[in-house]
């Protein structure tokens, strides 16, 4: 897929009332954020190649910092991804990050910040893929915008229409177990799309490293949606 050079690199949230994505109160809970690049030698082949062992893992790396979740990965280069062959292509692997991740329990809740609607949702059933995924359409100040969340459950996707209305502050989705999810521990892939050319359930949420500029273009940082959710606990 070829993705044009997108101008519309900043979101104009300007007046803009931004909700919850996950359930979060900065007053107690705390949020770890992962480095998920070779700079992590605590992450072996050993704990990648195996879901429960990363799922363990990541648990565990919350629980010894007290973090309800876990956060991070916008733009970041990741070594994980050699665990897929979904992420390998011919000329070069896809490797470079393009959301962010909410790492957290299977089952929890994922909400609506803003009014939208359905503009499509899949079972993205491979091995390293997201499984269940649902994109949302947003129109914010004449500004029109795309979230995806992938990694979902797959009842999620139970009764959704395209163009169906979900208003804000809606639970309309939670974390899936890697069964539904693609096989890797349960989180949020969270990531805002300008243009979805022709994609309807799916988007790339990983990048060959050459192609940076094109896709981070297109997907802009989500921090000014996410802090809302996080408050001061957002690195």
């Amino acid at each position: 897929m070829q993705v044009a050079g997108q101008r519309e690199t900043q979101l104009n949230l300007e007046g803009i009332a931004i909700g919850k994505v996950v359930d979060f109160d900065p007053q107690s809970d705390q949020l770890y954020t992962f480095d998920l690049t070779a700079n992590n030698t605590a992450i072996t082949l050993e704990i990648l190649e195996d879901t429960t062992t990363f799922s363990t893992w990541v648990a565990d790396e919350l629980s010894a910092h007290s973090a309800r979740y876990g956060i991070g990965g916008y733009d970041e280069h990741r070594t994980i991804y050699a665990r897929s062959h979904h992420f390998d292509t011919a000329e070069e692997p896809r490797r470079l990050h393009l959301g962010v991740d909410i790492w957290g329990p299977a089952g929890t809740p994922v909400y609506n910040f803003h009014d939208a609607v359905v503009h499509s949702f899949k079972f993205n059933d491979q091995y390293g893929d997201y499984g269940a995924t649902i994109i949302l359409k947003y129109n914010l100040n004449g500004q029109v915008f795309h979230a995806l969340y992938g990694h979902l459950s797959l009842d999620s996707l139970t009764g959704l229409e395209e163009g169906q209305a979900i208003p804000a502050g809606k639970a309309f989705a939670r974390f899936g177990i890697p069964e539904e999810n693609g096989f890797w521990p349960p989180h949020l892939h969270f990531q805002l799309i300008f243009n979805m050319y022709a994609f309807k359930g799916d988007y790339p949420g990983v990048c060959q490293y050459s192609k940076k500029a094109a896709f981070l273009g297109n997907s802009p940082d989500p921090a000014p949606i996410l802090k809302h959710t996080f408050k001061s606990a957002l690195i």
